[in-house]
Order: C-alpha cells, then sequence, then structure tokens
C-alpha cells in the first residue's frame, strides 16, 4: 500500500503539468492509432533529382501521354510515400442531450451501553449527570442532491486539404497527415488532418471524403491577435478549473 501511496505521489506534479500546459495552450489531438507509433512527427523531405537526369518533356496537345504520369497504364492515385491526395471535409453534425439527477438519503443511528464490565456507574461520574448508558450514542443525517445538463451543439464545417502519404500499413492501408496554413493581417488559420485510408477508397480523381479516414485527426483552429483577444486569458482559466468553489 505505501509503495503505491509513493507512485501517486510521484505521478501528481507530471498531471499538474499537463492540467497546466493544457490551461494555457488548449487541448491537443490524441495521436493517431493503429497504430500510433508508425505515425512520423515530421514529414520525409523526398530528394529533389540530380543535374544528369533528363528533365520530362511536355507532350504535345494531340498526344495520348498525359504530363505528369509516371506511368502509361497504371493507376495515378496515391499509393506511395510522398504522394499527395485530396481529402474534402464536409462535417455537419448536431447533438443535442439532457440530464437530470434527483437523489436523497435519510440514516439514523442509536446504541446504547447498559452493561460495560461494571463500569457504566463509573462513567455516570465523569460524564454529565443527565448520561443514560441505555441512551449512549445517537446520530441522525440526511442528504439531498440535484442536478440538471443540457448540451445543444451544432457543427458545420466545409474544406478541403491535400494531404501527404506518410507511411504504408503491411495490410495496404496509407498514413496521411496534411497541413493548411492561411495568413490574413495578423491572423493565422490552421488546418490539419491526419488519419489511416484505404487504398480502395480513393476516387479517381484521387479525392477521398473525411468519413472514410480511420483514426481521423481533424483540427481547424488559428492563432493571432483576433484569436487571442477571443481565447480566455490563462490566469482565468487557471483559477477557474483549480478553484474549489
Amino acid at each position: 500500500m505505501s509503495l503505491r501511496i509513493l507512485a501517486l505521489t510521484a505521478l501528481l506534479p507530471l498531471a499538474a503539468c499537463s492540467t497546466v500546459k493544457e490551461a494555457v495552450r488548449g487541448p491537443e489531438l490524441a495521436p493517431v492509432g493503429y497504430p500510433a507509433a508508425l505515425v512520423p512527427r515530421e514529414q520525409a523531405v523526398m530528394a529533389l533529382p540530380s543535374a544528369r537526369d533528363p528533365a520530362p518533356q511536355p507532350a504535345s496537345a494531340n498526344s495520348l501521354w498525359r504530363v505528369g504520369a509516371r506511368a502509361f497504364f497504371n493507376d495515378q492515385r496515391a499509393g506511395r510515400v510522398g504522394d499527395i491526395l485530396t481529402v474534402q471535409i464536409d462535417i455537419d453534425d448536431s447533438a443535442k442531450t439532457t440530464n437530470a439527477t434527483t437523489s436523497s438519503r435519510t440514516s439514523g443511528m442509536s446504541a446504547g451501553v447498559p452493561a460495560l464490565l461494571g463500569l457504566e456507574t463509573s462513567l455516570g461520574k465523569i460524564l454529565p449527570g443527565a448520561f443514560d448508558p441505555a441512551n449512549a450514542i445517537e446520530t441522525n443525517s440526511s442528504t439531498s442532491n440535484a442536478g440538471s445538463g443540457q448540451v445543444n451543439r451544432s457543427e458545420k464545417i466545409s474544406l478541403t486539404i491535400a494531404a501527404v502519404v506518410t507511411g504504408v500499413l503491411p495490410n495496404g492501408n496509407m498514413l496521411i497527415q496534411g497541413t493548411q496554413e492561411v495568413r490574413t493581417n495578423t491572423d493565422l488559420r490552421q488546418l490539419t488532418v491526419a488519419g489511416i485510408v484505404r487504398p480502395e477508397d480513393i476516387s479517381s480523381a484521387n479525392t477521398i471524403r473525411h468519413t472514410q479516414i480511420a483514426e481521423a485527426r481533424i483540427s481547424y483552429g488559428g492563432r493571432g491577435d483576433l484569436s487571442r483577444v477571443q481565447k480566455t486569458p490563462a490566469g482565468q482559466s487557471l483559477l477557474e478549473r483549480f478553484s474549489p468553489f
């Protein structure tokens, strides 16, 4: 038992640091699973072709050969590490939840000590004169609790982003990851997407919907002057999180 208490005591600072970090910087996305260890933190950069390699020549207007194609009959959809595919994000979700709970409890206890090794008479001399061994202890308690909560949420996002294949699993499924940033004046909008896709779900136009991405992690946010004004101050967030009242 003492070892367990020591272990929990050692983990308390780590949990506090994690809570403080989340209060200051906001929540972070969980790592992509299946398996999470294969998702790279940074994109691999493909080596540039050397100057000795001949540059591809553009085809004429009457040619059946498409410019940029790697092969004549092969599938041109993304399938290897470094390939790019388009992710279409069209989220239109709504949720409504209402909960209400009510609980109450009343308890009582009465105990007496009419005989205690012959010491009940001696207790009468020590305790106040109104002491009665037959009614030595009597307690009463009553508790009640009532709570209610309601969630009404609606989200709608329609965006398109290009993602890069960062890994291929043994069964052929691909890990994808993409980031898009757009700066307007002093504000930066950032969109990130990551997950696992099946090659057969990719359309002939090399696109895939967000509903076909397993372990999808989609983040849409930004930073800048406007985002900073809308965000709750870090001190207030910490106070509200740790306040016992």
